[in-house]
């Protein structure tokens, strides 16, 4: 397995880097080095912790975005932007593509509006 930074600020070539408020590190494993069910199991286990606080902080940012939008909640989806999100992370996960990313995507986001429209 290894251990990778993963920084999507540092990335974004088109915006100022800024300093992370946080390090990540998640082991990324090959498939190829997992041989036992218990070992997929356990990658599994720690990549969904990962993306469970990836989540976290990003519900945390979205609720932000609400705040500072002038049409907030459901009614400000933009779907040009979700689509431009769907299309970058299809970049990063191409084996999953666009059409099985956008559902993903928009549980995330309809999940996040829930969250910042309760207060949570």
């Amino acid at each position: 397995m290894n251990d990778q930074v993963i920084d999507p600020v540092a990335e974004d070539a088109g915006r100022p880097v800024r300093e992370p408020s946080a390090e990540m590190r998640v082991a990324l494993p090959s498939a190829a080095t997992v041989t036992t069910l218990a070992e997929a199991r356990e990658a599994i286990d720690a990549l969904d912790a990962a993306l469970a606080t990836l989540l976290e902080h990003r519900a945390a940012v979205a609720a932000v975005v609400q705040r500072l939008k002038p049409v907030g909640g459901f009614a400000g989806r933009d779907p040009e932007r979700e689509r431009r999100i769907v299309e970058a992370m299809a970049a990063r996960a191409p084996s999953l593509g666009p059409d099985r990313l956008a559902p993903i995507v928009n549980a995330i986001i309809e999940a996040g509006l829930d969250a910042a429209e309760s207060g949570r």
